[in-house]
């Protein structure tokens, strides 16, 4: 008598590609684990929508998008003969379904405000070593290729490279929640163009076009969206926000907020931290999106001015003007508007700074110094895009462009 199977696959209807199925048991238990369901409770953009109401899209929807994208990938380069071995393609969907599970509260907008000197990268290897601890070490692959540390580098580079299955769902859901269509790429023709020369990741010459239209959409999505000047501004303000409750705190004020929140904001939470102690982990793991609302809303009616200002401001989107250009914001205009702000609050100029400020953007849509897209032409020779494209201006898509931004309140 046969043994009854212990897991039927689960499916999840996605609205970009359908449904997605999970065949595995220690992904779909991956999945389960509280470190993973915390990716709902984190948006994708952050705070992008106070600019695109429809992107309220989360981290939980882009990771099993990837995922499933991983899927395919696999499916076409094992297809074409390449060898996959059972054990790999498990490791390679865990790696992507895992990728940005260390990220904290609205993803990039305070990666570096709710800790410093620790990137999302490292915070989400901590994570997968204790799931792997977890799972009887069922992780060790996955932790491989997510670390570079593989042999065979085409699976990293499936996980973390120019055209890999992050980059391929977000660009595509992205677009999809925001309702920018300038993200819409040929995710299909893409991964059917896919290959495997010296090792390494390639696409198929006749697939060229797809990856001109890939690496154009990544550039319009960047300063449509993801730099777009409002959705700096609200970046912005809850930066200044967080700031300035972390400097009430050291003065002693007590802040009403969730015990995961006041641990960090009590506190400069670094590397070695986390590090040195595991509380520090498991208090990261209880932080989400939900900690930073809540608190504002309380905030809102604190005592201190320039919190509350702030708060309210943000909540009610009375946000920051935001003006960026090609050169720094004159000196002399930024200096008139930080008297306003100090004359109307009645403030000192390093309370003033909590409303006004700026810096610089940057957009690369293609490094070929980085990890470039390789094309095989129907020679077997390798060719990196630049060399190929009809239509890419590679002096425009190669360079890195920089814009100057500054912030200040729109009464000021």
């Amino acid at each position: 008598m046969s043994a009854i199977p212990t897991f039927k696959r689960k499916i999840i209807n996605d609205p970009l590609y359908g449904f997605i199925t999970i065949s595995d048991k220690l992904v779909f238990d991956v999945i389960e684990h509280p470190y993973f369901q915390r990716l709902r409770r984190i948006e994708q953009l952050g705070l992008a929508s106070m600019v695109y109401p429809g992107a309220l899209h989360t981290r939980f929807h882009h990771a099993l998008g990837a995922m499933h994208l991983m899927g395919q990938a696999i499916d076409t380069l094992r297809a074409k003969g390449f060898a996959i071995s059972p054990e790999e393609a498990q490791g390679a969907t865990l790696a992507i379904l895992l990728h940005d599970i260390g990220h904290g509260p609205f993803s990039h907008a305070l990666e570096h405000h709710i800790v410093n000197g620790i990137s999302h990268e490292e915070i989400t290897l901590m994570f997968m070593h204790k799931l792997n601890a977890e799972f009887g070490n069922k992780l060790e692959t996955a932790i491989a290729i997510f670390a570079n540390t593989y042999p065979r580098k085409f699976l990293h580079q499936l996980v973390s490279g120019q055209l890999d299955m992050d980059r391929l769902d977000y660009l595509m859901r992205d677009s999809f929640y925001t309702g920018v269509n300038e993200g819409v790429i040929s995710t299909d023709r893409i991964l059917k163009m896919l290959t495997i020369a010296d090792g390494e990741l390639a696409v198929e010459l006749k697939g060229i076009y797809s990856i001109e239209k890939f690496i154009v959409a990544r550039r319009l999505m960047y300063w449509q969206v993801y730099y777009h000047k409002t959705v700096l501004a609200v970046e912005y303000m809850m930066v200044s926000i967080l700031n300035r409750a972390r400097d009430l705190v050291k003065q002693g004020e007590e802040l009403p907020a969730s015990n995961a929140l006041q641990f960090f904001i009590g506190k400069q939470i670094g590397k070695e931290q986390f590090e040195s102690s595991e509380i520090t982990l498991k208090k990261f793991a209880a932080l989400d999106d939900y900690d930073l609302f809540s608190a504002i809303k309380i905030w809102t009616e604190h005592k201190d001015q320039i919190l509350s200002l702030l708060c309210s401001s943000l909540l009610n989107r009375k946000l920051f003007r935001v003006v960026i250009s090609p050169t720094p914001f004159e000196a002399v205009k930024m200096e008139q508007i930080r008297n306003s702000i100090t004359e109307k609050l009645k403030i000192n100029e390093e309370e003033c700074s909590f409303f006004t400020g700026g810096g610089e953007i940057s957009n690369s849509a293609y490094d070929p110094n980085n990890d470039r897209i390789t094309i095989v032409d129907k020679d077997n020779k390798l060719w990196d895009i630049s060399g190929l494209s009809e239509q890419l201006n590679i002096a425009i898509y190669n360079k890195t462009v920089s814009k100057f931004f500054t912030y200040y309140p729109k009464w000021a």
